[in-house]
Parts: structure tokens; C-alpha cells; sequence
């Protein structure tokens, strides 16, 4: 089904950037626009900005740009349609489909069609589950021994695969899924001799993206077969990056924004049971190392995480990696360390929900007073050695801590735990503090660099493209002043955008794609339609899209110093647009002038006809008179 053309229009009107964005990422006010830390990259520096008056925002270090639509698709990892019903969704507008064209279906990318396969592949272990006389006798009761309501297991989409080379392949196949696209999305193996499917007698527990299409599975034996793996997931795939995304986040997200808090567990069932017991803010890293990635996406939506652990104190020393990480990108961190013998699944289903609730609110500890418990056994009586380790160990950590003030804080707390002088801390935190730094130094001036020559190279291009030095920047240039100022009025007869389309009717662009964009810009002005940004930037020309962009006014989102730093002055066109439009025009006028010369003196050099040869050379008078008079009303001094 398609999203009708009145509903996609219904949502446009009613979308506000600056709104949509700030859900995923903290804008900062600068002048007219906004600017953050892009939500794309791991930038230390932001290069990210918004501009509600255009209805677009950029971003520097990744190179993606757009409107609200095209940001849902890009930082959800989601498609166009998607997109449109997640902001539907978010607006309360009621979302009218349409029938698809055959073609439009025939249309849809390999990325969708393993969406679709993985949805199919979803609802088929359910249907196996509920359904199914093996699912049932196996499968489900397998997940109600674990405590599951079927409340929980159908919220969870929980399902089984049968125990046979063939139980989704064969059903599959003759849905008209191809061999392809079900190996691509993970479901089926192949060998030398067989094609086989990759999942067979286990419980399923589907993994989904933040926007709630099914991306993988997690998939767990019930056997006491020593020689198969307990566990076996998807591997990766065009929609599925494991280190990306966190078990439960779509049905978690929510939760975690409004208690500005996420829970942060090992396995699948950990998950679910603590739904069940009332606490939904919880996420899961599936068994894995937990990554930059990881956190990224928790911190969209809190920036406060607290990990659970088991009484394993081996395993937890081994997790300290994560913690670090977690401070490193500047959350907040505590963690629960459940009684030995426990985890978080059996621990809440041996208490009512509230007692596990007010559990993890009354053992929480901030991260200092944890590490500290757990490298010195609980004790503070030891050995003067392992104490010394022990301090290091928490300075190291403390010093990955990005805020200053935070930073105090805490060595504040370790000196007060390890009842040593602060100042010693403070000494020991500032040597590594500046051996971090130097070691970061390059790392970070590149990275700098990078940011900055592209801004550079921006303001630079404006001036190649204002120096008419090549026909592609003066069309450029033409389309440039359409896009921006379209709207704004030449003189008291007609609009900057009619201006330059009466003035370039009787010239050709040589770009294609410049082309087809002053084409559609046509278009919208003969048909009386005021020309906006978003008319031209969507998912069915992308280059159209990202050309638009590219060509917004994005001076205007370069901070005050801009200029200096780099002694590029940029023009202030805006003061007298009449004046900048009507010398964008000349430029073009110039270059095709020149291009004309250029192209009748190749003909003459070739010519043998006397008759021809006179008709060129008054030709080419008349194209060097014109072309002196417009240098001339440039202002453009040329040597002779």
C-alpha cells in the first residue's frame, strides 16, 4: 500500500523540524538556525545545523541533508513511506493508503524486499508458535515455564521455528520469496549441495529496528545437545548491523524518554521478564561487547544508563570496558549487581513488581562507589599495592569523563572512598589528562580540519561559482538564486525567480540535471505556485535532492570568525538581490558568449568556403562586441 498524495501533503504542512530533530539530538539556538552535534557521526565538534526557515537541516561531517522526512529515514534507519507514518504517527494525523501500480511494486529495493522477507519470516515462526502442534508443545510451553503471559510473548513477537531442513523455505518459496532475497536476509544456508533453512527447532526472538520492522533474529535451542551453540543469531545483513542496535529498543524507547533512564542487560529473556514486571526501559546488547554505536542510540533518547549485572564478579571486571565507554560519550552511569546465583530474569520473576522495582532504585550505585567495590572485594583494608592499582584504575575512568565539572565531582566521591588526599587524585587525573591529549591531539586536529575545510571549501566555491570562471558554476549560480530567492521581488513588475526564466528562455543549460531542476522551478512559477526548497528534495530523485541542498544558502550557517579565520570574504547578496540577481544573469550571458566565440572560431579554422568564411567573421565581431559590452557592465577589467 502507498500513503495518498492529500495524507503526504496533510503531513508537510504540519511538520516542524526543529521539533522532529530535537527528539533525537539537542539543538542550540545560533542566530536563525540551529546547531548540534551530529547525530550521523562521532563528532566532537558540531557541524550539524537546521534551518527552520528553509525546512532543512545539514550536516557537515557526514554530508547528509533534507527535510524532517528525509532526517526520520537516515537516523531510523527506515524507509520514505516509514518515515511518512512515523510523523503521521508523532502528528495524530490518520494516515489514507493507496493501492500500488504494479510498477511501483516492481519498483521497491533490494533493502525493502528484505524487510518484507524478514516480516513474512516474523509472522510465519508466530503463526509456528500459536499454531503449530510442535510450536505449541515445544515452543510455547518453553516461554510460559519462563513466566511469559502470552500478554508479554505475543508484545515481543516471539516465535518458533520447526525442526526441519525446510519449515520456512518451502512456505517461503512458494510465496514468491526468491532463494536470494531469503539467504540475503539471513533466513536460509546454502552449500555445495543444499540449500537449507538457517533457524530449525528453536525458539525465535525477533530483533527490531527502532521503528519496529523486524531485522533479525536471536534464535535458542531447547535442546541438551552439547554440540549445538545455545544461541544463534542473524548474521549481518543489508538492514541488520548487530553493533548498531540494541535488543528491545522499539518496545523500550518510549519508557526510556519518560523516565529519562535506560536499563541496560545482557539477554533477550532479561528483556522480557522485566517488562513483565512493570520496568519497560530496558534494552538488552544481546550477549555482545557493548559499542560506541550502542550508546549513540540509547543516548538519542536518555543520557543516563544503568547496567545490571549478575554476582559474577569475573564477568563484571570483564564488562568494565563498557562502562568507560558509556563515559566516554558523556552518560551517566550506574549499575545493580544482583544476589550470586541470580540475574535479571530470575530475580524479577522471584518478587512482586513493585519489590523489583524499588530492588533496582535502592541498589543502584553510581559508578565510582561500584568499581571500587568490585576491585577492592568490597573491602577498603587492603593491600597497599592493589590499592594503588585500584586508584589508577578509577582515575582512568574518570578521566574519559568529557565535563569538567563532572569530572571534580567524582574525584571528589573516589577520594572520600578510598579515604586518600583529593589533591593527589587531582594530580594523578591531570597526567593522565595530558598524556590523553597528546596522544588525541592529531587525531582531533584532523578531524577539525576536516569540518573545517569543508565550510572552507564551501565559501570558496561561492566565489569560483560568483567568478563565472566555468559554465557549470554560472548555471549553478542561475539555480542557486532560484532556489533561494525565487519568492523575492526583482522590481515592482515581477519576482527574482520570473526574472531569471524570462532571461535564460532562449538558453540552454548544458548540465542535465540543472536542467531538469530550472525545468521543474518553471513549472512552479508559471503555474503561480510560490517556489520552496522542499518541492525539489525527496526520495524519488535523490540527486535532485541532495543538488538543492547543496545549493541553500548555507552561509548563513556558518558562525561569526567564519570569514577571518579563513580571509574569504563571503557577498552579502541579500542587501541587493535585484543587483546580485541581474549579475548572475550577465555571467551566464558571458560565458555562453564566450562558448559561442569559442565554438564559430573552431569553424572558421575549418572552413574553405569564402561566403562561409565572411559570415563568420561578422558573427564573430558582433559575439566579441557583445561580449566587451557585457565584461564591461560586469565591472570586469580585462588586459589586453
Amino acid at each position: 500500500m502507498a500513503i495518498s498524495d492529500s495524507t503526504i501533503q496533510e503531513i508537510k504542512n504540519r511538520i516542524d523540524i526543529v521539533e522532529v530533530i530535537s527528539d533525537f539530538v539537542s539543538l542550540k539556538k545560533v542566530g536563525s538556525n540551529y546547531r548540534a552535534l551530529s547525530p550521523f557521526t562521532n563528532e566532537k565538534s558540531p557541524s550539524f545545523y537546521v534551518s527552520p526557515s528553509k525546512d532543512i537541516f545539514k550536516c557537515f561531517s557526514s554530508g547528509k541533508g533534507g527535510d524532517a522526512i528525509a532526517f526520520i529515514m537516515e537516523v531510523e534507519g527506515i524507509n520514505y513511506i516509514e518515515s511518512l507514518k512515523y510523523l503521521a504517527n508523532k502528528y495524530g494525523i490518520e494516515v489514507q493508503e493507496e493501492e500500488q501500480t504494479d510498477e511501483q511494486i516492481t519498483a521497491q529495493n533490494e533493502r525493502d524486499s528484505l524487510f518484507i522477507a524478514l516480516k513474512y519470516a516474523g509472522e510465519f515462526f508466530q503463526d509456528t508458535l500459536w499454531n503449530h502442534s510442535e510450536g505449541k508443545s515445544i515452543g510455547l510451553s518453553y516461554f510460559k515455564e519462563r513466566g511469559f503471559s502470552e500478554a508479554t510473548i505475543k508484545k515481543f513477537d516471539l516465535g518458533y521455528s520447526l525442526d526441519a531442513w525446510d519449515g520456512l523455505m518451502k512456505p517461503a518459496l512458494g510465496k514468491g520469496y526468491s532463494e536470494e532475497i531469503l539467504e540475503k536476509a539471513g533466513l536460509i544456508l546454502k552449500s555445495e549441495n543444499k540449500t537449507y533453512d538457517r533457524f530449525r527447532g528453536r525458539v525465535m526472538f525477533p530483533i527490531h529496528n527502532v521503528g519496529g520492522k523486524v531485522i533479525a533474529f536471536g534464535a535458542r535451542t531447547l535442546r541438551k545437545d552439547k554440540k549445538q551453540p545455545k544461541y544463534i543469531n542473524s548474521p549481518e545483513t543489508g538492514v541488520y548491523h548487530k553493533s548498531d542496535i540494541v535488543y528491545g529498543i522499539h518496545q523500550a524507547r518510549q519508557a526510556i524518554r519518560n523516565e529519562d533512564l535506560c536499563y541496560l542487560v545482557e539477554g533477550y529473556t532479561d528483556v522480557i521478564s522485566m517488562h513483565q514486571s512493570g520496568v519497560q526501559n530496558v534494552v538488552s546488547s544481546s550477549g555482545t561487547s557493548l559499542t560506541k554505536e550502542q550508546i549513540h542510540l540509547i543516548g538519542r533518547y536518555t543520557k543516563n544508563i544503568t547496567v545490571l549485572y549478575d554476582g559474577d564478579a569475573a564477568g563484571i571486571k570483564a564488562s568494565f570496558r563498557g562502562i568507560d565507554l558509556i563515559l566516554e560519550h558523556d552518560l551517566d552511569v550506574h549499575a545493580v549487581v544482583f544476589p550470586e546465583g541470580e540475574d535479571p530474569d530470575s530475580f524479577s520473576r522471584s518478587m512482586s513488581s513493585e519489590a523489583f522495582q524499588q530492588f533496582l532504585k535502592d541498589n543502584a550505585q553510581d559508578f565510582i562507589t561500584f568499581k571500587t567495590n568490585i576491585l577492592t572485594e568490597g573491602g577498603k583494608n587492603i593491600d597497599p599495592v592493589k590499592k594503588v592499582a585500584v586508584i589508577r584504575d578509577v582515575v582512568e575512568s574518570i578521566s574519559l569523563i568529557p565535563d569538567g565539572i563532572k569530572r571534580s565531582v567524582y574525584l571528589k566521591s573516589c577520594a572520600d572512598l578510598l579515604e586518600i588526599d583529593e589533591q593527589v587524585l587531582i594530580s594523578e587525573l591531570n597526567k593522565i589528562l595530558i598524556k590523553n591529549r597528546k596522544k588525541d591531539r592529531q587525531h582531533e586536529e584532523r578531524e577539525s580540519s576536516a569540518v573545517d575545510e569543508q565550510l572552507a571549501d564551501s565559501l570558496q566555491s561561492k566565489q569560483e561559482e560568483q567568478s563565472g570562471n566555468t559554465p557549470f558554476y554560472v548555471e549553478k549560480e542561475c539555480l542557486r538564486m532560484i532556489i533561494n530567492y525565487a519568492n523575492e521581488p526583482f522590481d515592482e513588475h515581477q519576482k527574482i525567480g520570473e526574472f531569471i526564466l524570462h532571461e535564460t528562455a532562449d538558453l540552454k543549460f548544458d548540465d542535465v540535471l540543472i536542467n531538469e531542476t530550472i525545468s521543474m522551478a518553471s513549472g512552479f512559477i508559471k503555474a503561480g505556485k510560490k517556489v520552496e526548497p522542499d518541492m525539489f528534495i525527496g526520495p524519488s530523485n535523490p540527486k535532485m535532492s541532495q543538488l538543492v541542498i547543496d545549493l541553500l544558502d548555507m552561509k548563513y550557517f556558518i558562525s561569526d570568525g567564519w570569514e577571518e579565520l579563513h580571509r574569504i570574504s563571503t557577498s552579502h547578496e541579500k542587501e541587493d538581490l535585484p543587483t546580485a540577481t541581474y549579475k548572475v544573469i550577465l555571467r551566464l550571458k558571458r560565458k555562453k558568449i564566450e562558448e559561442m566565440l569559442h565554438h564559430n572560431e573552431e569553424l572558421l579554422k575549418k572552413s574553405s568556403e569564402a561566403n562561409e568564411q565572411d559570415e563568420l567573421l561578422q558573427m564573430i565581431k558582433q559575439l566579441k562586441t557583445l561580449f566587451d559590452q557585457v565584461t564591461t557592465e560586469l565591472g570586469i577589467v580585462v588586459s589586453k
